[in-house]
């Protein structure tokens, strides 16, 4: 039987292109304070509440059905104008588990290339805090070299922030990720939309914030937000992009955009089609002339669910994913195994209750102490069950990791726990089967080999020529160029990664 490779972290730096690891000093929590409280919604808890509590009581309640919305398209503007639209949208997950939601938006206070994800810990409101999912922040940061974090670019924009006591009206205990769109291009929106759906777990979200129609007057309003909203109703993110462009062309006195948060409804609509949602409604749609009675000048607001059915979400999980309960129990081995190890070298006796930690997958196991690496060891290709090589690898982090003194017991309560799971390798025909970024790669000619982990790309900001011809010149001694060459075999991975 063939014995699972074991990689220490400087192997892996020199077999694997390992991410870079960083000095990380310890600092208090950053909180991003409320930019527009008082200004575009009540600047008290109880002000707020009361509105919030107002508008939800005009949405008579939605009976229970066989499916659950997963990207909720709602306005941004003072809620005195749009609130009551927004409330249309947030009413259909009062009552529903959802601890993650991710938040996406134009920006309209700074100008920027890509897409900006801030690197706060926290966002506050007059309600309270809630704290951003870092964890799956990073993960969705390693599928561009633009998709990156930016806390200038959040400061003062209010698209995303309205939301928020929406949501924490609506539902407790949920992080949030909050992404800013600037300039960017197709690929830029196609990549975030493939980083959503492979970590689009059952209780994550999406929220796209944008109004539509700016300015003309309340009767081409309504026409141009018709045709807009048909658009996004038809689930093709192609039509919604020609219908805009075209509708900008006709010149219609005062109209600047159809839709200010576009490239966050089409990253939304790209996320759909992938996930095969068709289900698509209109909850609500109203203007700022409705309200105010003003007709020269509106802006136009809709509430628009996307719905997926309850069967397919559970179904929709590549094989080797790790749900969130599954990546729970994956840590909670590593901990117990390193607990009873280090006090008297015993391996705990494991019962597993999810049936994917059952499979054979490789894992790599890192340690962290005070932000520091404190070891990391993995099996890329093992033969024995996902657990078992958990409870393998935590062992070989903390105890075999040449660079490293072994881990004191002492130490473990200050130690963080990561785990990167490997999909098993995939031979592809053809090089343009890899997407960079969601794709490691192992290239094998004879002899000859060498394998890049998916982060790679992203973290040196490296086109596909320069990830693969560095592959080959570099890591398996072949021309720079071989990975275009017929007599070369290709290998393409994924890895999930996630920690305490």
């Amino acid at each position: 039987m063939k014995k699972p490779v074991l990689l220490s972290f400087c192997l892996l730096l020199c077999l694997f292109g390992c991410r870079k690891e960083k000095k990380v000093i310890e600092k208090p929590e950053i909180t991003r304070p409320p930019a527009v409280a008082g200004a575009f919604y009540p600047g008290t808890k109880q002000e707020l509440e009361v509105q919030i509590e107002a508008f939800f009581e005009n949405v008579s309640e939605e009976e229970e059905e066989e499916k659950k919305l997963r990207i909720l398209i709602v306005p941004h503007a003072g809620y005195q104008y749009s609130g009551q639209v927004a409330a249309f949208g947030f009413r259909q997950i009062q009552g529903q588990s959802y601890k993650k939601v991710i938040l996406l938006g134009g920006s309209h206070q700074a100008f920027f290339e890509g897409a900006a994800i801030d690197e706060s810990d926290a966002w506050e409101t007059p309600l309270g805090k809630v704290k951003i999912d870092k964890n799956l922040a990073s993960v969705i940061a390693k599928y561009h070299p633009k998709i990156y974090f930016s806390t200038n670019a959040h400061s003062q924009e209010h698209s995303l922030e309205v939301e928020l006591p929406f949501l924490q009206k609506t539902f407790s205990d949920f992080k949030i990720v909050p992404i800013l769109l600037g300039e960017v291009k197709d690929e830029l929106l196609e990549a975030l939309a493939n980083a959503l759906k492979e970590n689009f777990t059952e209780n994550a979200l999406v929220i796209v914030s944008t109004d539509l129609s700016h300015y003309p007057p309340y009767k081409i309003a309504k026409e141009v937000d018709q045709r807009t909203i048909e658009a996004i109703l038809s689930g093709d993110p192609e039509n919604f992009e020609a219908t805009i462009s075209a509708q900008m062309k006709k010149g219609y006195p005062n109209l600047v955009t159809c839709a200010c948060g576009e490239r966050a409804v089409r990253v939304g609509m790209i996320l759909a089609k992938k996930l095969g949602i068709s289900d698509i409604r209109l909850l609500k749609y109203a203007n700022s002339g409705d309200v105010t009675g003003d007709m020269g000048r509106v802006v136009g607001y809709a509430a628009i669910g996307f719905y997926q059915e309850k069967s397919k979400i559970k179904n929709q999980k590549s094989k080797f994913e790790l749900g969130e309960e599954a990546q729970k129990e994956a840590l909670q081995i590593a901990r117990r195994t390193l607990e009873s190890y280090l006090k008297d070298k015993t391996v705990p006796q494991i019962e597993v209750e999810n049936e994917i930690l059952k499979q054979k997958l490789g894992a790599f196991v890192t340690l962290r102490k005070d932000g520091q690496l404190r070891g990391c060891i993995g099996s890329f290709e093992p033969d024995k069950p996902l657990w078992k090589t958990v409870q393998e690898m935590a062992i070989a982090a903390a105890t075999k990791d040449v660079r490293f003194s072994p881990v004191e017991r002492s130490e473990l309560k200050d130690i963080e726990i990561e785990i990167s799971v490997l999909s098993p390798r995939r031979k592809i025909k053809d090089w343009g089967e890899i997407e960079l970024g969601k794709h490691g790669v192992y290239i094998q000619k004879g002899l000859r080999g060498g394998v890049f982990l998916p982060q790679v790309a992203t973290e040196n900001n490296w086109d596909l020529d320069t990830f693969m011809g560095t592959l080959c010149a570099q890591k398996a001694g072949l021309p720079w160029d071989c990975w275009k060459k017929k007599d070369v075999d290709l290998f393409v991975f994924t890895a999930q990664v996630f920690s305490e």
